[in-house]
């Protein structure tokens, strides 16, 4: 017992050594970076990191109720640094949706796998909204910048790739995003709601991946539930006014998102809701 006890002390303390001298992620991208030549950095890097595994991926995971994403772009994988490129896989659950976002850095071209996603786009102002449908085996394009989304519409399981002409393409999802702004500045941009109407709106924002739109959700039988809100952008002393410093439904955030599948809801099951009056709909 001793003697493995030893042996054990020895392996860790030989372990921390391997890890202290090893580079991190950040110190080789810099070296890669800096290095003069494409043999130069290639010299700097070992056969592994020209690999990435993106069904047991390091980092890079973004997930939500509806699915999840895995990113490889130069913050996890050295592999593309200095060739200008990265690549996201998506896996969406039932119903589930890429949330709209942007990415500030690189054009994206977004083929679909297995099943018929919903896109579009939006590219700027004045410009048209693009819908498309993404049959498997065809591919579309997102420009760089532009507000896009993608849904799988179906109650199967759907995947897609995305590559992109940047090895760190960015992305900012529109709602979470948005809400971040200051209360008062969102209120006004949103035709005067004053600062109480806008506080908590924020907590209702899904993670990214969100469920998709409620048709979808009642032919699958699938209940939305309280689905996760931590990817929310944080409240500091710049985007919140006095006196206010969290979201009142903030214990929302920790609530596990529900993935009960029940039939079909009938439509004759809930009784018709009186219509809400407009002072009341002012309020909310």
């Amino acid at each position: 017992m001793f003697q493995l006890a030893v042996l054990s002390t020895l392996a860790l303390g030989y372990t921390s050594v391997v890890n202290a001298q090893a580079p991190s992620v950040a110190e080789l991208v810099g070296s890669l970076r800096l290095a003069p030549t494409v043999v130069d950095r290639l010299n700097l890097l070992q056969d592994s990191d020209l690999l990435f595994n993106f069904l047991e991926p390091p980092s890079g995971v973004t997930t939500g109720s509806g699915g999840h994403t895995v990113a490889a772009t130069s913050g996890n994988f050295p592999g593309v640094v200095g060739n200008g490129v990265s690549m996201t896989i998506g896996f969406l659950g039932p119903c589930g949706m890429n949330t709209p976002h942007t990415h500030p850095r690189a054009t994206e071209i977004n083929f679909s796998l297995n099943t018929t996603l919903r896109g579009g786009v939006l590219v700027e102002n004045g410009a048209r909204f693009i819908d498309v449908e993404i049959a498997p085996g065809s591919a579309t394009v997102f420009p760089q910048g532009a507000i896009h989304f993608e849904m799988n519409p179906s109650c199967e399981p759907a995947m897609f790739v995305a590559g992109f002409n940047n090895e760190d393409p960015g992305v900012q999802q529109v709602g979470q995003r948005y809400f971040g702004l200051p209360p008062d500045i969102v209120g006004a941009a949103l035709g005067g709601l004053g600062v109480t109407e806008i506080h908590g709106l924020e907590s209702k924002i899904p993670d990214n991946v969100a469920y998709g739109v409620d048709e979808c959700l009642q032919r699958c039988g699938i209940t939305r539930g309280n689905q996760p809100t931590t990817q929310l952008q944080p409240v500091d002393a710049g985007n919140s006014p006095s006196g206010i410093s969290a979201s009142p439904a903030s214990s929302t955030a920790t609530k596990p998102a529900s993935s009960q599948v029940r039939p079909a809801p009938s439509s004759s099951a809930a009784a018709p809701k009186r219509p809400m009056s407009r002072r009341r709909r002012r309020h909310l």
